[in-house]
């Protein structure tokens, strides 16, 4: 089986959220299950050119009526091979999103994508895009499925990671690049706009996206982002797969960025790693006082305008409070002055410190907070769970999938979960959390359960497998 998964930001070259985590992470299980993935990425501008190998592919793109020479460099460092295209016009800009031109920039890696597999000779069972940017390359599939022989037999599978971001631009610049014709003109045309997402909704044999839960909430009103007509229309192609965790990466056993290393059966490491984490953040060192955490955008979506409402009832607690993330000035602000206010209890890092940092906070928390307003798949409370620190949700998209709510009476469960999107209800689940906290051996019960998960991407990967499979018989 021949797998082309496409991406805008891939691990461990560029990163921005959890996608890059998902692209880098599902090939590499792929691999180990015998089939042949390769990833294909932008070369932007942020990426260590030490990640990749000297050999070079020149390629000739067919581009706004000219061939346009290109550079792709080959990586091996990803776990399966890695293809990466130069462009410095389009993707040497320091941001991977966020450009005037993103449309012109992802159309040409689309284009790219497909003169490189025919450079190669490779034609892939399946070519997988992931997000908008890859709706372009799902659209040219389509058609060069029509007269290329070479991917006569190829099918094509687009993932939602998330249905917020529609990649929409001037329907008029649809012309000249090269989809100005129908079907393609009218696939994309969305309202008064041209959406990438969209088209690649249509244009793909299969949809899929990043939870089971998630994929009943698109179609729905409340959640579907004005397209929910449409993944309600082709509700037959859709799949919800949970995304898995790279467990050679976050492994509280191996893992290079802690203070100390435990396990299921010997969870004393955790302790050093949490004195650890306050001393980082300069707090008050009692290791009797829970840490609740949080790693996320500063948005709306993740429920900050929720913590905002909570801040003097959560410092009341006594529990201390460690925030990473950047994102919304407001919810910046909110942050400083709350640390400002409460300096040994409440820690916080505005920006993205790398993934250590990210580690420290996940091995030393005894709590992880995710209220968010919707949340497709996350990965955090995964993390959470491996690192035995228990997870406080809202019960949204893969958040309600992987984690259960504890069960005093049989033992049962992973975490804390509330269903309002509330000031009330998610207070009235850190102070269950902070009860059951007191209780030493029910807590490490908790923990223990969270442990117990088999949340790894080789069991994910099967389930693509399977999909994959499915598409290509189909």
């Amino acid at each position: 089986m021949r797998i082309a998964i496409l991406s805008s930001e891939v691990v461990p070259f560029a990163k921005t959220g959890g996608l890059a985590d998902v692209a880098g992470a599902l090939p590499k299980a792929l691999s180990r299950q015998d089939v042949d993935a390769r990833i294909i990425l932008p070369l932007h501008e942020q990426i260590d050119r030490n990640l990749l190998n000297e050999s070079v592919i020149e390629i000739e793109v067919p581009w706004r009526g000219g061939r346009r020479e290109t550079n792709v460099f080959y990586s091996s460092v990803a776990g399966a091979p890695a293809y990466l295209i130069e462009s410095p016009e389009y993707f040497s800009h320091g941001s991977i999103y966020g450009q005037a031109n993103d449309h012109e920039r992802y159309t040409f890696f689309s284009r790219a994508v497909f003169t490189l597999l025919q450079t190669l000779k490779w034609a892939p069972d399946v070519v997988h895009g992931n997000d908008w940017p890859c709706g372009f390359a799902m659209v040219d599939a389509r058609t060069l499925r029509l007269y290329d022989e070479l991917f006569s037999q190829t099918r094509s599978l687009f993932s939602i990671h998330n249905l917020a971001y529609q990649g929409v631009f001037d329907p008029e610049d649809l012309w000249w690049l090269g989809f100005g014709e129908s079907p393609d003109k009218d696939d994309f045309l969305l309202k008064d706009m041209a959406s990438a997402l969209k088209a690649g909704l249509i244009a793909a044999d299969a949809l899929s996206t990043v939870s089971r839960r998630y994929a009943e909430e698109i179609q729905t009103s409340e959640q579907g982002a004005g397209l929910n007509w449409l993944l309600r229309a082709r509700r037959d192609r859709l799949t919800g797969i949970t995304n898995g965790v790279d467990y050679e990466l976050w492994n509280p056993e191996t893992d290079p960025h802690i203070a100390a290393h435990f396990s299921a059966a010997d969870l004393s490491g955790k302790q050093e790693c949490k004195l650890d984490l306050l001393r980082r953040f300069d707090l008050e060192e009692n290791l009797d006082r829970p840490i609740i955490a949080i790693i996320s955008r500063l948005v709306t979506q993740k429920g900050y305008d929720l913590i905002r409402k909570l801040a003097g009832a959560i410092t009341g607690t006594g529990a201390y409070f460690i925030a990473l993330g950047a994102g919304a000035k407001e919810y910046e602000d909110f942050l400083q002055d709350w640390h400002d206010r409460a300096p040994r209890q409440v820690g916080i890092y505005k920006g993205y410190a790398g993934e250590p940092l990210a580690h420290q906070i996940e091995a030393g928390a005894d709590m992880f907070l995710m209220p968010s307003h919707y949340e497709p798949c996350g990965l955090n409370q995964m993390y959470s769970m491996r690192y035995a620190t228990v997870p406080i949700v809202r019960a949204t998209g893969g958040l309600d999938d992987t984690v259960e709510q504890f069960n005093p009476e049989n033992g049962s469960g992973n975490g804390f979960k509330f269903y309002q999107y509330s000031a009330g209800a998610l207070l009235e689940k850190i102070r269950e959390a902070l009860y059951f906290y007191s209780q030493p051996e029910t807590w490490k019960k908790i923990q223990l359960n969270g442990m117990a998960m088999d949340n790894s991407w080789d069991a994910a990967a099967q389930k693509y497998i399977q999909l994959y499979q499915e598409i290509i018989d189909r």
